[in-house]
């Protein structure tokens, strides 16, 4: 281990300065530095986090937050999670399941009257799993339009398609216009604005203080970090889309700090009931996507590794969990490319060499 990760992990408090034995497993060398050297230096960031038995034993930041004042990226700063956000929209319908409000296999239709006749097969499950059949809303928007669409407007657009991809619970196919009908569903069952109900029952009670369902003119997000694409040549702030507003489905901010709270909490029944967490990680149905042979419930399932990833525009994002390990890879960026799955796939294994 090179001097300066040895330092940064004694400062955590992970790594003891006598000869006695670390309390936790300590990386085999400083080869994640060397992973992340495109994203170091006046260029837009990631910031990266690896715990093992809930300790961080890595967690830095690389290059810029905000690219034109040239605020870095640390790990309190907050990314949009783009996908990543579905498996928090997934856990606030298994709350409401828990609280008797809800249940997995009612139809979308007692919450959402306006969708059209051909959704009465949709349930919950589908919703959840990728397998209504839904057309995703993002075909259905007018590209001339530049206005931010929303939750709600997602559900205008679908009222107004009597025709589904294929009937319901036959296949898998990755729905965005699904979590976006959750998340008012969510609304609806609770009596709560959507973003209000996530404070309430999952970012308060675990301690994730920073993040938050993003609504401009509503809230704010601390610490942001601004999303950029490389356009001719040079990097351009490229933070919002006309998708950016919808929330179920991509429009959480977080950071690293927080995230490793929701981790830890997906380990015991501090948020979720034993019966939830295995509903959320039980394979709900197979899929045809490389690396993905299940989907959960807002998790993508490959044999025992847990995993999803969020892609939007100035973002790219992914966390990857080995619970059987108690290993969790957590890889935030905010530039358009490239997906980081890859890269977290390369920081998790230089730790699973060492606990086979």
């Amino acid at each position: 281990m090179r001097p300066a990760v040895a330092l940064f992990a004694a400062v955590l408090g992970l790594l003891p300065l006598t000869g006695a034995a670390a309390p936790v497993l300590t990386p085999p060398d400083a080869g994640i530095d060397g992973l992340m050297q495109a994203y170091d230096g006046q260029v837009p960031g990631a910031a990266v986090l690896v715990l093992h038995d809930g300790q961080p034993v890595f967690r830095r930041g690389y290059g810029l937050a905000v690219v034109e004042d040239g605020t870095p990226v640390t790990a309190a700063s907050n990314f949009r999670l783009a996908s990543v956000s579905k498996q928090f929209t997934a856990a606030a319908v298994l709350l409401l399941v828990e609280d008797g409000r809800l249940g997995l296999d009612q139809p979308a239709r007692q919450w959402l009257p306006e969708l059209p006749p051909a959704a009465a097969g949709i349930t919950l499950r589908h919703l959840l799993s990728h397998t209504s059949g839904l057309l995703d809303y993002e075909d259905l928007m007018d590209p001339a339009d530049t206005r931010q669409v929303h939750d709600a407007d997602v559900l205008a657009l679908l009222s107004r398609q009597d025709r589904l991809n294929f009937a319901p619970g036959t296949q898998y196919r990755y729905s965005n216009s699904g979590y976006a009908l959750l998340a008012l569903i969510v609304g609806r069952a609770s009596g709560q604005d959507f973003a209000a109900f996530l404070q309430q029952r999952i970012f308060r009670p675990l301690g994730m203080t920073h993040t938050v369902a993003h609504q401009d003119g509503v809230d704010t997000v601390a610490a942001r970090a601004y999303g950029y694409s490389r356009i001719d040549g040079r990097w351009q702030r490229t933070d919002q889309s006309t998708t950016s507003a919808v929330l179920g489905d991509g429009g959480i901010y977080s950071s690293l700090d927080d995230l490793a709270r929701w981790d830890a909490a997906l380990y015991d029944d501090r948020l979720l009931s034993k019966t939830s967490r295995r509903a959320m990680f039980s394979p709900a149905t197979p899929t045809p996507e490389p690396d993905v042979p299940h989907y959960g419930f807002g998790w993508r399932l490959n044999g025992p590794v847990q995993w999803h990833s969020g892609e939007s525009i100035g973002f790219r994002n992914v966390i990857v969990r080995h619970p059987e390990k108690h290993l969790t890879v957590i890889v935030l960026t905010n530039r358009n490319d490239p997906e980081p799955y890859p890269l977290a796939q390369k920081i998790a294994q230089r730790w699973l060499d060492t606990l086979q």
